[in-house]
């Protein structure tokens, strides 16, 4: 049980760490593109509480670790974003929704780097032992955030990248479907049917940024 409470910390720590430089990343890009609400909302920081949402992520992660769930996901509150002032909007919101996705495969690179240049002196100290073990947790969970973003349902980023390059009258049929959306993701997670992801996809890019 100890060993559990460990790894959920070692999980929902660099969990809270991504999900906060993911919206923050969300929140940049569309002021580069003219929208400031999340800059006057105060959502341009790296503090998490400012991100927080209490499901998505503390209940839904705690739920995935405690039940065994090998893709542990979750999601803080979305940084607010007035798409109808971005300069350009099919190409900001394209922007603004990938910003995310691509800072959290940004940040699995640079953890990997990481542990690939403590996980050697993972053995002779504790210290080294559980900072390989942090770092690498925040490789996992930053590929995990930038791989499921990426599915059209909404409200993942992919969604609204999909939604901006559909023609308006598809596009009003597909976003019907945002109301389920958080259902759907969290049926087929706790159903273990996105797993072909975990193997196809996310684990062949875990090993590589960790070089294992």
């Amino acid at each position: 049980m100890e060993e559990k409470i460990i790894q959920a910390l070692i999980l929902i720590i660099p969990l809270l760490m991504a999900v906060t430089l993911h919206e923050v990343a969300h929140g940049y890009a569309a002021w580069m593109f003219g929208d400031p609400t999340a800059k006057l909302a105060g959502r341009l920081t790296l503090n998490p509480v400012r991100h927080l949402d209490p499901f998505g992520s503390l209940i839904l992660p705690g739920l995935l670790i405690f039940s065994g769930s090998p893709a542990i996901f979750g999601y803080a509150k979305p940084v607010p974003v007035n798409f109808r002032n971005l300069r350009d909007p099919k190409l900001g919101t394209i922007v603004v929704s990938a910003a995310g996705v691509g800072v959290n495969f940004a940040c699995a690179l640079a953890a990997g780097l990481v542990y690939q240049i403590i996980a050697p002196f993972a053995g002779d100290s504790t210290i080294f032992l559980l900072a390989a073990r942090l770092v690498y947790g925040f490789c996992i969970i930053s590929v995990v955030l930038g791989v499921f973003n990426l599915l059209p349902i909404p409200p993942l980023d992919g969604s609204h990248i999909l939604s901006a390059l559909l023609p308006p009258g598809a596009r009003q049929k597909y976003e019907q479907i945002g109301t389920f959306g958080v259902l759907i993701l969290l049926v087929l997670l706790m159903t273990r049917s996105l797993d072909f992801l975990i193997t196809a996809v996310i684990s062949p890019l875990v090993r590589f940024f960790t070089g294992g």
